[in-house]
């Protein structure tokens, strides 16, 4: 089974302006994700950017890029153009790897594309894990999933899902003693064909309302495998605090993270 890393990095960030330039130990961040995904077994990793800055930072250590538009509303559409750009053919695996997850394990990219790879009724497969504080799950920046017997996604909400009624009613703290509540990791593995259908629906209303892409594939019919990361991934960057605690993070790891 053969597939490619694209890993979209834009240089706009309301909170974090020019993120993937952001320096983690001694290299830019967009850098540290891409070596990530280089330990994968992916027969290649794209860097996608809408900026020269990244694109010739990119250049400088040696990793594939493409220039894409800066017009996309989402990272699936940014992926689409990537995919057009290559020719690649229509059932050719792409695990889009998001460019603020410095930490991500290898393990974990290798999981997603075969999960897809494995079942040819998903149109997407994904990841997630387990939410165990009651501070993430009533988190709306922490976006959880829902899915059936055979991990096929029902729902994903930045709401706490599903609501433990009695739980809540009764004025209780913490996690419920029962139920299962899973936080949605966004790796995402498609296949080519998938990617040319997406960017010819509109924005669905559910995908507007939470701002979650995946919504618009579920909008409209698509199934969405979803399965327990074989790994922790640690969180991604999209604070200063959470670029804080990646820098102290790698302290640690530097001398073998290339």
């Amino acid at each position: 089974m053969s597939y490619i890393v694209v890993i979209p990095a834009r240089h706009g960030s309301t909170r974090l302006p020019g993120k993937p330039l952001l320096d983690i130990a001694g290299k830019p961040m967009v850098q540290r994700v891409w070596e990530q995904a280089c330990q994968s077994t992916g027969r290649e990793v794209v860097i996608a950017t809408d900026d020269e800055r990244i694109f010739r930072t990119a250049e400088s250590f040696g990793a594939t890029v493409c220039m894409t538009s800066s017009d996309h509303p989402s990272g699936t559409d940014r992926l689409q153009e990537v995919a057009r750009h290559f020719n690649w053919g229509d059932d050719q695996i792409v695990v889009n790897v998001q460019g603020d997850e410095p930490m991500i394990p290898p393990a974990v990219i290798d999981q997603v594309a075969m999960n897809l790879a494995a079942r040819a009724g998903a149109g997407i497969a994904t990841l997630c894990e387990s939410v165990t504080a009651s501070a993430e799950l009533l988190d709306p920046n922490a976006v959880k999933v829902v899915f059936d017997a055979n991990n096929m996604a029902l729902y994903f909400s930045r709401a706490t899902i599903p609501w433990p009624r009695d739980h809540f009613a009764a004025g209780a703290q913490g996690m419920p003693a029962q139920g299962n509540w899973y936080r949605h990791i966004g790796i995402y593995a498609y296949r080519t064909a998938f990617l040319h259908q997406y960017v010819t629906w509109q924005p669905a209303p559910l995908e507007q309302l939470e701002h979650l892409e995946q919504l618009r594939a579920l909008y409209n019919g698509v199934g969405i495998h979803v399965a327990v990361a074989s790994e922790a991934v640690p969180g991604g960057v999209d604070t200063q605090a959470d670029l804080d605690a990646v820098r102290t993070r790698y302290k640690g790891v530097a001398p073998s993270a290339g």
